[in-house]
């Protein structure tokens, strides 16, 4: 979330108001409902995270054991055998 300066989007009569209730603290104004944006799009982290988990697929398809994929990717095998059955269910 980055910060903006009230002056720099909002007319001086809404400052003047806003300043009446909260003067020179921090608010967050939460976005309005329909526009939440889902957990990791803003910053990338889904998309590196499906294409680690299509890595991980494709490697077991191609022979590498649960095991080794733990290894490798600092996950537990539990991990390994979940992603692994959430991207058959999305290959099917």
């Amino acid at each position: 979330m980055r910060h903006v300066k009230a002056e720099n989007i909002l007319p001086d009569y809404i400052i003047q108001i806003i300043q009446e209730y909260i003067d020179g603290e921090y608010i967050y104004i939460p976005r309005k409902n329909g526009n939440e944006k889902a957990w990791g799009e803003k910053n990338g982290t889904r998309k590196r995270l499906e294409y680690r988990n299509n890595n991980i697929y494709n490697k077991y398809l191609g022979g590498s054991k649960v095991k080794e994929l733990a290894r490798e990717y600092y996950l537990s095998e539990n991990s390994i055998r979940r992603i692994i059955r959430k991207e058959r269910m999305i290959n099917y």
